[in-house]
């Protein structure tokens, strides 16, 4: 096959000489601006915030990197899932049973248990190759069925716990550093946060995120231009289950405690639901989608305490509507719409 025909598609393209970005986008300086701004906002945080505030403010970085997994399969590779709460249950009781039961450190538990959701992930994603849509969104949706009843099996209640669950130590900080247990967990899943989005970014901007993208909007061109597709779309599967399982091993460091119940149905569609809602295909999306399932039905509470959910699918639906491509689309296309404003204005047109 003409290697030239791949070229375009595994090898970054560069930006000829004097490029500039097209007016309304935000320039490299810009951007490195307003991510310092949010790194110091988020590392003073710990400082300013009650313990229950604090929680709240690690469960946002926690449902970020889980909606972010899920955004990789589904945004970027136009894969379906509705089973991702399964993969969270997996990172979260993998983390649970190394510590309780195998002695090994918290710290190394976590990542342990992602690449044990990585491997999950990617040979369920060579059987689902041979299905599309919604019949892939079925299969998932039968792994998050499935998984929180074979946790109650009493066959393997020794390490599970069964219906009763497991319980969790709360890790101590580093004796060098004077903050607390709740500071800690929150410190350590920023920076845990900080590198699996940079990491994300990275894949999505390099080779392989760009034959990801191929095989989402043609996959018939992708494989002609030599990407196999079998291999990306399972890998893709093993990834997204990567960052779920990460996710779900914070999640129990930070709860201290998991249970089947703690992973049904629901919170797959929660995790869909701030994909959509921070913007498929996008990696800050996440975050924004994060701070929307966090908050979101603690505000529709306040709100109405009798009709929460209503209240909660208003919120939805508006921010649906007046942002059809998610808040992370709505708000560039508001930072567009300022810049070429300020642009008219300086002209005099």
């Amino acid at each position: 096959m003409n290697t030239a025909i791949i070229t375009p598609v595994l090898e970054p393209v560069k930006a000829p000489p004097g490029f500039v970005a097209r007016q309304g986008e935000l320039d490299d300086q810009t951007k490195v601006t307003i991510i310092a701004v949010l790194v110091a906002c988020a590392l003073i945080l710990p400082f300013v915030l009650g313990d229950y505030r604090l929680f709240q403010a690690t469960q946002v970085l926690i449902f970020a990197v889980a909606i972010l997994g899920l955004n990789l399969l589904t945004g970027y590779n136009g894969q379906i899932s509705v089973g991702h709460s399964a993969f969270m249950a997996m990172g979260a009781y993998g983390t649970v049973i190394l510590t309780s039961q195998f002695g090994v450190p918290y710290w190394l538990a976590i990542p342990i248990s992602g690449l044990i959701c990585l491997v999950f992930g990617f040979l369920f994603g060579f059987p689902a190759l041979r299905l599309q849509g919604f019949y892939l969104a079925l299969a998932t949706f039968s792994l998050a069925v499935a998984l929180p009843q074979m946790l109650r099996y009493k066959g393997i209640e020794q390490w599970t716990g069964g219906v009763q669950g497991l319980f969790m130590d709360k890790p101590n900080p580093p004796a060098f550093l004077p903050v607390s247990p709740d500071q800690w967990i929150y410190f350590l899943t920023f920076f845990a946060t900080i590198a699996l989005f940079w990491a994300a970014w990275n894949l999505v901007n390099g080779p392989i995120g760009r034959a990801i993208i191929a095989l989402r909007d043609h996959e018939v061109a992708g494989e002609v231009m030599g990407i196999r597709a079998s291999m990306v779309k399972s890998l893709t599967f093993g990834i997204s289950g990567l960052y779920t399982g990460i996710a779900g091993g914070l999640s129990a460091l930070s709860i201290q405690f998991v249970a089947p119940d703690s992973f049904q149905m629901f919170l797959s569609v929660t995790l869909l639901v701030g994909a959509v809602v921070g913007g498929v295909a996008t990696i800050w999306g996440a975050f924004l989608g994060a701070l929307f399932v966090v908050y979101v039905p603690n505000i529709s509470e306040s709100i109405s305490g009798d009709a929460t959910w209503a209240v909660y699918g208003a919120f939805l639906l508006f921010i649906i509507y007046v942002m059809p491509n998610g808040m992370a689309g709505g708000l560039e296309d508001l930072y567009r719409k300022l810049r070429k404003r300020s642009a008219k204005a300086q002209t005099g047109t």
